[in-house]
């Protein structure tokens, strides 16, 4: 489970991964309009952002106990790294974005963070989420908004921190959570995301893709009661960029300094950039 600070690699293609395989656009115009990704379907871009609410609320209730099931609790390991990574401190207000069931908001403010505001599209996520804040005593510095990270309710230049985890390969566009990041951000704020991304040992590939594929859709059902939801969950990673490529996108949208860490061997990835 070590990680390792890497910069992007320019020798990539912004059209492959390091194997040459071609990696999804954002969204793509097709003759019927603008058409973006739904796990491995394709699908208009205007109905994505309904399709994915449909999955997150079927799921809301036992949203975190898959997390660590599925991940055999290493998503605590991982959020842990990027929390400490982010260095919170009392005048640090952070937004978390897609972070509904609060579990990183209540871990920056136990690690030292002035205020959080969580920002999620997904109404039962963050019913989910104040409901845990009430059991953990976390009421103050602490606000629950329901928005789009396409499209934040936030002032510009206005947080010191952004944070996403898991969540920002299923917007629609992006480019354009990207770009909102950075708009929100003040000058010299910070930027993290955490997600799940590409294998970076070979030894790991095949047993990744066949615990992915066979078990995590029938835990889903077992314990979630829906399969659908964790193929989409497996098919959506297999469907974001690598972390090279992810890293080029994040320099486009306008932040700077971009670095990632593997971890876990490259099952998640957390890049860093800085809005200067």
């Amino acid at each position: 489970m070590s990680s390792q600070d890497r910069k992007p690699d320019s020798a990539l293609t912004s059209g492959a991964d390091a194997t040459g395989d071609a990696i999804a656009p954002d969204a793509q115009q097709s003759a019927g309009g603008s058409s973006t990704h739904f796990g491995f379907r394709e699908v208009d871009e205007t109905v994505k952002a309904g399709l994915v609410g449909e999955v997150f609320s079927s799921v809301a209730s036992r949203y975190d106990l898959m997390n660590d099931l599925m991940s055999f609790g290493v998503h605590r390991y991982w959020k842990q790294v990027m929390v400490e990574w982010l260095r919170p401190t009392p005048d640090m207000h952070v937004l978390d974005v897609g972070g509904g069931t609060g579990d990183i908001a209540i871990r920056i403010l136990k690690a030292g963070g002035g205020a959080v505001s969580v920002v999620d599209i997904n109404r039962e996520m963050l019913s989910v989420g104040r409901d845990r804040a009430l059991d953990a005593g976390r009421v103050r510095n602490l606000d629950w908004i329901c928005g789009d990270a396409e499209r934040l309710p936030i002032a510009s230049s206005s947080v010191d921190a952004y944070t996403i985890a898991f969540c920002i390969r299923n917007v629609t566009r992006i480019a354009a959570a990207l770009a909102e990041a950075r708009r929100v951000l003040k000058p010299g704020g910070r930027f993290l995301c955490l997600e799940f991304s590409r294998v970076a040992l070979p030894v790991l590939d095949g047993l990744y893709d066949a615990y992915s594929f066979r078990v995590l859709p029938r835990l889903g059902q077992a314990v979630a009661g829906n399969a659908e939801a964790y193929r989409y969950l497996v098919e959506s990673i297999r469907r974001f960029p690598p972390q090279d490529a992810f890293a080029r996108m994040i320099g486009d949208a306008g932040l700077d300094q971009v670095r990632y860490r593997n971890l876990s061997g490259g099952i998640a990835a957390l890049h860093s950039a800085w809005r200067t």
